[in-house]
């Protein structure tokens, strides 16, 4: 057998995705993926900014200026990261509910 009888034989071969184990992917699953990969994201951010901001709040050498910016920065972090949760579990229901079916 040669190198030509393969290539022959090769095109008569049909290979689906059944038979080789590729999973099936569908837009559902990408876009839970992906919007799952943005929660995840945002909320690290908004975790690093809490720090850091918890740390400008310690150490604002008694100016009032700097202790309510670090203040308000900690409090619009957190609260953001309440609406990151809520958004991700609202998502989470409704994709659900679109795999299901």
């Amino acid at each position: 057998m040669t190198i030509f009888d393969l290539f022959a034989t090769a095109d008569q071969i049909k290979i689906d995705s059944h038979s080789v184990n590729i999973p099936q992917v569908t837009s559902v699953s990408v876009f839970n993926g992906v919007i799952s990969g943005i929660y995840v994201i945002v909320g690290v951010v908004a975790v690093i900014i809490i720090i850091l901001s918890s740390f400008t709040f310690a150490s604002g050498s008694y100016d009032p200026a700097v202790i309510a910016k670090a203040k308000n920065t900690i409090l619009y972090s957190v609260v953001g990261l309440i609406v990151v949760i809520i958004a991700f579990v609202i998502t989470q229901f409704i994709l659900g509910g679109w795999i299901n079916k």
